[in-house]
């Protein structure tokens, strides 16, 4: 089939969906497109966790090595960015000389040494999916349950995890704008994942403004680093790396719910999470000084800070639009293989809910030109929503639910 002929088929699931049966059917032709992994030379139970995409949703960069130090495995088989959400591969590449195309056998050596592994698919691993995934992004088909299901459940069934935590995100923007979307979309993988004995669990989460500080490829590594370091980072982007951590423990058996949330504090406070973190760039042909020096990752020759209009509140920041934001300042893909700069983006001095005042910066612009700084401040400033009262967000983790059950419901 040629790329127009899977752009048609493509566009007629997004319009007329697919039943269960279609959709399990679709995940096995993915998965049996290529290889398919064990892990029984491997020690330990092997987990990972998926996010379904975001504006700043930088997650999995601290996560992996935090399980990992929890005592888990985590062969991670991430993606680039898609649609207006970054990806993880792309973040990973600011790291100078950081390899993401990994064999079955690097991954296995990597979980030995390190405990944990970060690559993209291959020509020989879940290839159909490669392929579908890069014409979803240019063809305005990828906000479709169907075809999400198939795309995140074929990578992790071949990746041979015995459990997989999910954080399906809702909101502005998540592909998944609407919560009954976001909730269909993660019983889906539940339930594709019980058809292929993977036991799935999801963290309903929100997506309305962008996660963390940062939005940008090298300036999100940056960040996930401060978060290893223990330095103060966004409490809502430490929670949700601290809730997925905890889940993934209980999915794999090493601690009980209730006991969790300590076990993966100690590993952070500890510096164990940071070391496994500077020993996995090293493995995977990165260099470790960017752990202690963040001038080796690119950086952007223009900044300009945005002020704030009055002293008040940041009451709103819609992600989706600063996620498109990014692409017009180079951060991201219009079209299929891309080039993309991975210096440029957006560092939220205040977020959403915190106090300015007049004329202070909120943001700060990194950009390659300054005629590209001033278009970007520009669009920021007509995109940020005022208060003249405090501003109270709603937690970011909204429900856990595993099985068929909701487990556990937040306001």
């Amino acid at each position: 089939m040629t790329d127009y002929h899977v752009s048609a088929l493509l566009m007629a699931v997004y319009f007329q969906g697919m039943d269960a049966a279609e959709t399990s059917a679709l995940t096995r032709i993915m998965v049996e497109s290529g290889e398919t992994w064990s892990w029984e030379d491997v020690d330990g139970p092997v987990v990972d966790k998926h996010s379904t995409g975001g504006v700043g949703d930088k997650v999995s960069i601290p996560l992996a090595p935090l399980a990992a130090a929890c005592g888990l495995k985590v062969p991670m088989v991430s993606g680039r960015g898609l649609g207006h959400t970054g990806g993880t591969l792309d973040k990973l590449e600011s790291i100078p000389g950081y390899r993401v195309q990994l064999t079955r056998e690097d991954f296995a050596r990597l979980l030995r040494d390190v405990g944990y592994g970060m690559g993209g698919q291959t020509g020989t691993f879940a290839p159909l999916d490669r392929e579908v995934y890069a014409l979803r992004d240019v063809t305005a088909t990828v906000e479709s349950i169907p075809l999400i299901t198939a795309s995140i459940m074929s990578k992790k069934i071949a990746e041979g995890v015995s459990a997989l935590a999910s954080d399906v995100k809702w909101g502005d923007g998540a592909f998944m704008v609407a919560y009954e979307d976001a909730e269909g979309l993660a019983r889906s993988m539940i339930r594709i994942g019980a058809e292929f004995d993977v036991r799935v669990e999801a963290l309903m989460t929100r997506m309305d403004i962008p996660l963390g500080r940062t939005i940008g490829h090298a300036l999100e590594i940056q960040e996930s680093i401060a978060l290893l370091r223990g330095e103060p980072v966004d409490e809502r982007l430490r929670e949700l790396v601290t809730a997925l951590a905890e889940r993934m423990l209980v999915l794999g058996g090493l601690a009980e719910a209730s006991g969790a949330r300590a076990r993966v504090e100690e590993a952070l406070a500890s510096g164990r999470a940071l070391e496994l973190f500077r020993a996995n760039v090293e493995a995977q042909g990165g260099d470790p000084g960017v752990v202690d020096d963040p001038s080796l990752l690119p950086s952007a020759p223009c900044r300009r800070e945005v002020p704030a209009p009055a002293a008040c509140w940041l009451a709103r920041l819609p992600a989706r639009e600063v996620g498109y934001a990014l692409i017009d300042l180079g951060g991201g893909r219009r079209t299929k293989g891309a080039d993309i700069d991975r210096a440029v983006g957006f560092e939220l001095l205040r977020r959403p809910g915190e106090e300015v005042a007049v004329g202070e910066a909120w943001c700060v612009v990194h950009a390659r030109t300054e005629d590209e700084a001033a278009v970007a401040a520009e669009r920021l400033s007509e995109l940020a929503v005022w208060s003249e009262e405090p501003v109270e967000l709603k937690p970011i983790v909204t429900r856990e639910l595993g099985g068929d059950s909701v487990q556990h419901t937040k306001s």
